[in-house]
């Protein structure tokens, strides 16, 4: 752990010295190591046994997490919708009444 933290403190004082640098291609730099990274992870996961021969419940789980999150985000969403819609065209007649009488 004390590894990692002094690797990111290293990392903290390289970049506040070069902050005045143009370093344009750090981006294709980091994105390309996350691209390896997710390769050997890939890797990592497909050579264990366990989580091979458990892919099938866990994409079901994933599966109805998702659906259910995106579901009950739609739902909410549209409830939070209707209420406002509901409260301005309450307010819109109000003004309206007001401003006939």
């Amino acid at each position: 752990m004390l590894k990692i933290v002094m690797i990111m403190l290293c990392g903290i004082g390289t970049g506040y010295l070069l902050r005045n640098q143009k370093m344009s291609f750090i981006g294709r730099i980091i994105t390309a190591l996350i691209w390896v990274l997710l390769f050997l992870l890939g890797i990592e996961v497909g050579s264990n046994p366990s989580i091979v021969n458990g892919l099938q419940t866990l994409g079901l789980e994933a599966i109805v997490l998702t659906l259910g999150g995106s579901i009950g985000s739609a739902i909410f969403a549209w409830a939070l919708w209707r209420y406002v819609t509901a409260k301005q065209k309450d307010k819109t007649s109000v003004e309206q009444e007001g401003g006939k009488a």
